[in-house]
């Protein structure tokens, strides 16, 4: 396995199987050219906890909000120019929405709206599974470039339907391209010198098929755009098959487990094809909010609107993402003193 690594260790100076990890809340980029595929892998920890932990969620909420951030990371760390990628579920579940979203190069923030007493009896009656809690509706992922460029969206019906599953929907018709998702999500119990404590863990992978050969990228359930209807021959690459193949031998645990690294799995997966990694791009817990944006939402009320929102001489506004909360003077849109 090669690593494309700033600080690279001399090959004479590293130890078999020694690996030099990014570790938790990194993202690493991957490519496996005899294979014509490249993909990111990521292990959050830390961030998980410090994100859920302001909110308090109940753990089949928090679970299936971590598994949002975990595709969120994988999918807007694509990014090649300054903009965010933002993943939002809007379905008739008893957790009716979903938002993560992403800035480059590396702010995450995440929350979920669910109705508490559904919750309840959903997990009474056995329906607490992440497809029970979502329902039905859509799942909408926009990348926006800026205040002056035009936004880009794709939509995915949800209907029964994990991340996972509408994920890889999304790239098989938005984007046409062959793509392969792992996620994982589980809250671990660690012995620490306090006694057991747990924590928060999501793991994912992402690969993509992408040949320079442009025939070899169809897919057999794709119209081709030429008058085929998608029912040709099966013409699925070998490669991006071996790929799959691949891919379905990872366990959950094996994208969760600290001890395994996500360089060490890669290797464990295409050793044997050679894969490169490259250099991990931290992810961050760093919400956008600011008193300035706030303020300049307030500027843009009428006095009616400033007046229903004054409550005992004061506006106060909280960030549905990190919590924060803002007080405002309704006089002159400042601060309170």
């Amino acid at each position: 396995m090669r690593h494309d690594r700033n600080c690279q260790v001399a090959d004479t100076e590293r130890q078999l199987g020694e690996f030099g990890f990014a570790g938790d809340d990194h993202v690493v980029p991957f490519e496996v050219s005899a294979l014509d595929a490249r993909g990111r892998i990521v292990q959050l920890g830390p961030v998980l906890d410090a994100i859920l932990a302001r909110h308090d969620y109940p753990e089949p909420v928090a679970q299936l909000l971590a598994e949002a951030m975990a595709l969120t990371v994988l999918l807007g760390t694509s990014l090649k120019f300054e903009g965010k990628f933002i993943l939002q579920t809007r379905s008739d579940g008893p957790v009716d929405m979903l938002v993560a979203d992403f800035s480059t190069p590396h702010s995450l923030r995440a929350y979920a709206r669910f109705d508490p007493e559904r919750l309840q009896a959903a997990v009474d009656e056995g329906r607490a599974s992440p497809t029970d809690l979502l329902g039905a509706g859509v799942l909408a992922l926009t990348i926006d470039q800026g205040t002056y460029m035009q936004r880009y969206q794709g939509i995915v019906q949800l209907d029964g339907t994990s991340l996972e599953d509408a994920a890889r929907t999304y790239f098989r018709q938005s984007e046409q391209i062959p793509t392969e998702v792992r996620l994982s999500v589980a809250r671990q119990v660690v012995r620490g010198p306090a006694g057991a404590e747990t924590h928060w863990r999501a793991g994912g992978l992402l690969a993509q098929f992408l040949p320079q050969a442009p025939d070899r990228l169809r897919l057999p359930d794709l119209p081709g755009g030429d008058g085929d209807d998608g029912d040709a021959p099966d013409p699925t690459d070998d490669s991006w098959t071996e790929v799959q193949a691949l891919l379905g031998t990872v366990e959950a645990d094996e994208l969760l487990d600290p001890t395994v690294g996500s360089e060490r799995l890669l290797y464990r997966l295409f050793h044997e094809r050679g894969v490169r990694v490259f250099e991990g791009r931290e992810v961050l817990d760093d919400c956008s909010c600011s008193r300035e944006k706030i303020r300049s939402v307030l500027e843009s009320f009428t006095a009616e609107e400033i007046a229903e929102s004054t409550e005992d001489g004061s506006i106060g506004v909280s960030c549905e993402f990190c919590s924060k909360h803002y007080t405002f003077d309704p006089a002159g849109f400042g601060p309170s003193e």
